[in-house]
């Protein structure tokens, strides 16, 4: 069985965040959604996003929520098919409402350019060459 990965983030408005996911084009799991989250598909089998409003994030750690649009926890990294699939989903991001919060990067071997969601969170993509790392 290949391992999963559920990332949980906190938001502040849940039907707002989904709306803005769903402009990117993610879909949601009605099995895994209420009022309280909704589980955002983004590699059906493998990758999932928890959202979870802060109320009920809080629930599961003892620790301060971060305020994302003010300090870091962490940086989220999708790999694209493609340099355009990198630019259209920041586009759709910028259009949906969200920012970027550093400009677009070639290295050569690997492009990447990052968007922030509605509630600060960096989701950071790229696109590296077939063959430009050896291994």
């Amino acid at each position: 069985m290949a391992t999963q990965i559920f990332v949980n983030l906190p938001v502040k408005d849940l039907n707002r965040s989904v709306a803005f996911f769903t402009a990117l084009g993610y879909t949601f799991n009605p099995q895994f959604t209420n009022e309280n989250a909704t589980c955002m598909i983004v590699s059906k089998d493998h990758i999932y996003v928890m959202l979870l409003v802060e109320t009920f994030f809080s629930t599961f750690t003892t620790k301060a929520i971060v305020d994302a649009r003010t300090s870091t926890e962490v940086l989220l990294c999708l790999s694209c098919e493609s340099r355009a699939q990198v630019d259209e989903l920041v586009a759709k991001a910028v259009a949906a409402g969200g920012s970027t919060p550093t400009e677009a990067k070639d290295h050569g071997f690997m492009y990447q350019h990052a968007y922030q969601d509605l509630d600060g969170h960096v989701w950071e993509l790229m696109y590296m060459k077939p063959g430009a790392v050896p291994g």
